[in-house]
């Protein structure tokens, strides 16, 4: 299968992990598909993205723990002599959301969003890089809240805040061999947790007044996939959110 270049992405097993993955599979490429507890779905995106004709191998790991990063490294190590023994892409997509303002979240909670948010994208493109000898590109999925203050989501804007300063830190110590970028998606997928009524009203107050399509989300991977010229940016797809 060494005619399919290889790439990860973690959390594909839905939303936008998901539909990173099926990007990436549209446009020719293996998956290596990583997933936490969520291997129903990472079953049902598996077979959609064989549909495409392209080879995909699920990988389950809890990127949180200390062990996580490495066994998922043990995953791809495994599939690498099928697909020339380099790697191509690495999207760091799996995140966590924790909801408590800062005077009652818990450690834990802080440590858990850190360690998945932020933790793991250092040391899966410090793993990632290894296996890119002949250039690769590394996309790690911020947020456009990491540059609002959302009190009731604390940890997660600081570690996507953070993570945001890491690509520019990673882009510029990985250069010239491997481009490292990232897209910050605004409302795009509602959770299961935000009420109907809700969500329109986070929705209304979007200059462009509707949640970006995933396609459109998907379209900034293929730019990035595209344009060997872009190293240390940001996309931003939010319908204006930003600017409010």
């Amino acid at each position: 299968m060494a005619e399919f270049p290889l790439a990860i992405v973690t959390g594909a097993a839905h939303r936008l992990g998901r539909v990173f993955a099926l990007c990436l599979a549209r446009r020719g490429y293996a998956i290596l598909l990583h997933y936490h507890t969520s291997r129903l779905a990472a079953e049902e995106t598996a077979a959609e993205i064989v549909s495409l004709g392209v080879p995909v191998h699920l990988a389950q790991a809890d990127l949180s723990t200390g062990t996580g990063p490495s066994d998922l490294v043990s995953a791809l190590d495994s599939q690498l002599s099928t697909y020339g023994s380099r790697l191509h892409v690495l999207v760091n997509s799996a995140a966590v959301m924790p909801r408590a303002d800062l005077t009652t979240a818990s450690a834990s909670d802080w440590d858990a969003a850190l360690a998945l948010n932020l933790r793991a994208p250092f040391l899966l493109a410090q793993a990632a890089a290894e296996r890119m000898p002949d250039g690769g590109l590394i996309v790690n999925v911020t947020d456009t809240g990491a540059r609002k203050l959302w009190s009731a989501y604390p940890a997660y804007v600081v570690s996507k805040s953070a993570l945001e300063t890491l690509t520019r830190l990673q882009a510029k110590a990985y250069a010239p061999r491997l481009r490292v970028n990232a897209i910050a998606p605004g409302l795009a997928l509602p959770s299961a947790d935000i009420a109907p009524e809700e969500w329109e009203r986070l929705v209304k107050r979007l200059p462009l007044q509707r949640p970006a399509a995933t396609d459109e989300i998907a379209s900034a991977l293929e730019f990035l996939l595209d344009n060997e010229s872009v190293t240390g940016q940001t996309i931003i797809v939010d319908g204006g959110y930003s600017l409010v």
